[in-house]
């Protein structure tokens, strides 16, 4: 039994990402029952639609799963309240300080991870009283570090500050990702892009193609001065480069962003206009999968390459 394994009562230490408008009760119970942590995306839900994914989640499977909370979107007084209500164990939080809600969590005995893009804010989170910490690389889809380190180095750089377990993420997505992040010092790993394109992923099926078509060098982070977030390169995507030659401010950039573009792409799957957040790891993705295949290819894929290391000599 591994520390994250142990944490969250899982038999596997892999977490799926809770990413907006992908991580629906479908996603979070179907990786829940495969051995994993499913997370309910709460970014994308309306307090509401969060209560029936839950309710739905918990009829769905026996298993742990979480729910992912974004800090910085609106009605999150509301939404805490709503998992405290439905009596949810496991909560990530991110995009936002963690002495703001741990604590209070932690109070209704919940286990608290704090997603974080440096050693800095690991240590900030440590700090908070979080029972672990997702240390987020630049290779990752959606909302992204401004720092720009790399899961490889990241990694073991968090690995040496902290004491408390230590997930992976940003750029895995096969059992060889998986066992380098352990090796790195990662107690567990956490998957987003390679859930997104699967078959119980909340997605909407443009997007999922979308995802299995794109190469390396596809996406790029953008948006810094908002909130930086890896696109695929599409129509918007251009727009906004044609934007930022002009040097525009904060102001021109939220207007062209505008609302709901996320969902557009993503959930309604507007290819040209919409928001297509994924991680570089999709160049790796080749195939729209149900769940527990692809957790039998990455555990099988993990245990092969654990065994073929012992015959590595100089």
């Amino acid at each position: 039994m591994n520390k994250i394994t142990q944490l969250f009562g899982i038999k596997y230490p892999i977490i799926q990402g809770g990413m907006i408008w992908n991580s629906g009760y479908k996603l979070a119970s179907a990786v829940s029952n495969a051995g994993g942590l499913g997370l309910i995306g709460a970014g994308s839900m309306y307090p509401d639609v969060l209560r029936e994914h839950i309710q739905k989640c918990k009829k769905a499977t026996n298993k742990p799963f979480g729910v992912n909370v974004p800090m910085l979107y609106p009605n999150i007084e509301e939404i805490i309240q709503i998992i405290i209500d439905e009596g949810v164990k496991i909560v990530f939080t991110s995009a936002g300080n963690p002495k703001t809600w741990t604590s209070h969590l932690k109070s209704h005995g919940i286990t608290v991870v704090h997603v974080v893009s440096s050693s800095k804010f690991a240590l900030k989170a440590q700090e908070a009283g979080v029972d672990a910490v997702v240390a987020e690389g630049f290779e990752a889809g959606g909302h992204n570090g401004r720092e720009e380190t790399t899961t490889f180095t990241l990694i073991p750089m968090v690995k040496e500050q902290i004491s408390i377990p230590l997930i992976a993420a940003g750029g895995i997505a096969t059992g060889k990702g998986m066992l380098a992040a352990m090796i790195l010092g990662a107690d567990g790993v956490q998957m987003g892009s390679r859930f997104a394109a699967s078959v119980e992923s909340s997605a909407h099926e443009n997007f999922k193609k979308t995802i299995i078509e794109t190469r390396e060098g596809d996406t790029l982070v953008t948006l810094k001065e908002l909130a930086p977030v890896r696109l695929i390169k599409n129509k918007f995507f251009n727009d906004l480069q044609e934007l930022y030659a002009k040097c525009p401010s904060t102001e021109a950039l939220k207007e062209l962003l505008g609302r709901a573009r996320a969902k557009k792409g993503m959930f309604e799957g507007d290819l040209i206009e919409g928001e297509l957040e994924i991680g570089q790891i999709a160049g790796l993705i080749h195939e729209i999968k149900p769940v527990d295949e692809i957790f039998e290819i990455v555990l099988k894929e993990f245990e092969e390459t654990k065994n073929k290391i012992s015959s590595f000599s100089f």
